[in-house]
């Protein structure tokens, strides 16, 4: 969705759709008319922004024009436009167990170079006339591990493919890193710190992905973050509206046998306290300090404030889009990401496509009613 804000700016708002298991050109566009398509019609509107996750096998197919248009008239014919991409997972996101694979290929392998420099000519090709650039979302340079030097290198390679992109098209794509709890960089401040060190021409193209989920669960103000961003030069591209849950009693057995239900094999559950954390959910159930609140990193719907007996972190999202509006300069893409409708405990998860639609519908709306009490309007 499209909303105006004061000074004349344009804001991109919409829906992250790592939630649909799809790695194929005709996945993404049964996609658009099951889910996309009728979303946009929940949440009222004419045309709606969407963020794709396009997989590396879907990638290599848009290689070729006659995919690339069979994808943009399944987009078109469903009132959907496409204005940022999320670029974090490379494939196989909805296997049976994701876990720490999610961090692979880093930032120091080739094929993430290839992979995102192929998104970047993809979104390139899909944005509208109307669309001054577009944002890839990508993984925090890749687990704890990974070699920062050899990243750096990879991401300046990016950097220059993006310029290579834009002199050949017109279109202006940015790099977004999302720092991820547990991964190569878990906040934004020590991000913009790296990114800034990379040089200018890296730094022009390249910046951070603030997700509001991860920063809560690692304890990052978001105005913090954003001026420690600005003293770095480093810019925002994109904000993730994702909430996280909040356990204020771990001690309690009740509690832990409720929290029990959220431990799922597929994805990566990391838990953060005043006293330590763990890397996933068992691990912390096992071991972790049970005398300070828990907040663990499980994408819950961002509409509500509490889910069963946990709180969340959904006051994060407010004071990022806060922190964004008032930052001045280019408005950040807004994509709400709730990538987990499918692993919530049972009773909360859809039954079916209808009720994914209505809890993304659910989300989109409470989203854009936020902005809009900041000061956004329709545009």
């Amino acid at each position: 969705m499209r909303l105006r804000l004061s000074g004349d700016r344009t804001l991109h708002a919409g829906y992250c759709y790592n939630v649909l298991p799809g790695e194929s050109v005709a996945a993404l566009c049964a996609q658009a008319r099951r889910i996309c398509g009728p979303v946009r019609a929940r949440v009222g509107v004419a045309r709606m922004g969407v963020g794709l996750w396009i997989a590396q096998p879907a990638a290599v197919e848009l290689r070729a024009p006659d995919a690339l248009a069979a994808l943009r008239a399944a987009l078109d014919a469903e009132g959907l436009y496409v204005f940022t991409l999320n670029g974090f997972p490379y494939g196989g996101f909805h296997a049976p167990r994701v876990k720490e694979r999610v961090f692979e290929p880093t930032w120091a392998d080739a094929a993430r170079v290839e992979y995102t420099l192929d998104l970047a000519r993809i979104l390139a090709a899909l944005l509208p006339d109307d669309v001054a650039g577009g944002s890839i979302s990508t993984v925090p340079l890749g687990p704890a591990t990974v070699d920062r030097a050899r990243a750096g290198d990879g991401l300046r390679r990016a950097a220059d493919g993006l310029a290579e992109v834009e002199a050949a098209t017109g279109r202006r794509i940015a790099l977004a890193v999302e720092p991820e709890p547990g991964a190569g960089f878990e906040r934004a401040d020590l991000l913009a710190a790296y990114l800034r060190d990379l040089g200018d021409a890296t730094r022009a193209r390249v910046g951070v992905c603030f997700d509001c989920c991860h920063a809560g669960v690692v304890d990052e103000e978001p105005a913090a973050a954003f001026a420690a961003m600005a003293a770095a030069g480093v810019a925002c591209p994109k904000i993730q509206v994702s909430s996280a849950l909040v356990v204020p009693d771990p001690e309690r057995d009740d509690t832990r046998a409720a929290l029990a239900a959220f431990d799922e094999p597929r994805f990566l559950h990391q838990v953060r306290s005043a006293r330590g954390g763990a890397m996933d959910l068992p691990e912390a159930l096992a071991t972790l300090d049970r005398g300070a609140p828990w907040r663990v990193h499980f994408h819950v719907p961002v509409h509500e404030a509490a889910v069963d007996r946990f709180a969340t972190t959904r006051a994060t999202i407010e004071r990022a889009l806060a922190a964004a509006l008032a930052a001045g300069g280019d408005v950040p893409h807004v994509e709400v990401e709730t990538y987990t409708w499918n692993v919530l405990p049972a009773g909360r998860r859809p039954v079916d496509e209808a009720g994914l639609v209505d809890g993304i519908a659910r989300e989109l709306t409470w989203t854009v009613a936020l902005l809009e009490q900041m000061g956004a309007t329709p545009a």
